[in-house]
């Protein structure tokens, strides 16, 4: 039988871990399941198969380059775009801002990043993982 491996946190490095984690907890309306001095994870419960894992980065290290990874956020499949907008300007009021990435501002999406600068979209309503 092959292996198999499944996610079990997406690690975020950040400056202020408690900060961006109740960011992210806000955001996604997950809680803070542990804070610790150089770990903080954020997930829906303990026995979810998935989390945020917010670690320090070296001081003095900023991030100067677009994202190579970024979260896609959906509003969910009924929402309508103005549920969209909506949650759009929850999250600015959060704490994230609106970035410009090279949009044309043809796309489906929008383009913000947290308060440390990484870059996420909140996307159209989506059904499934593809459509």
């Amino acid at each position: 039988m092959a292996a198999s491996l499944s996610l079990h946190h997406i690690v975020i490095d950040a400056h202020d871990l408690p900060g961006l984690a109740r960011f992210w907890s806000a955001v996604l309306g997950w809680p803070v399941l542990s804070e610790r001095e150089r770990e903080v994870v954020v997930g829906p419960d303990l026995a979810s198969p998935l989390g945020l894992c917010f670690m320090p980065v070296p001081d003095g290290e900023r991030k100067s380059l677009k994202n190579r990874l970024h979260f896609d956020l959906s509003p969910g499949p009924g929402a309508t775009p103005e549920e969209r907008e909506a949650e759009i300007e929850r999250v600015l009021a959060l704490g994230a801002r609106r970035v410009d990435v090279g949009q044309t501002g043809e796309e489906s999406w929008t383009v913000l990043a947290d308060p440390e600068g990484n870059e996420f979209c909140v996307v159209r309503p989506k059904r499934d993982l593809v459509s």
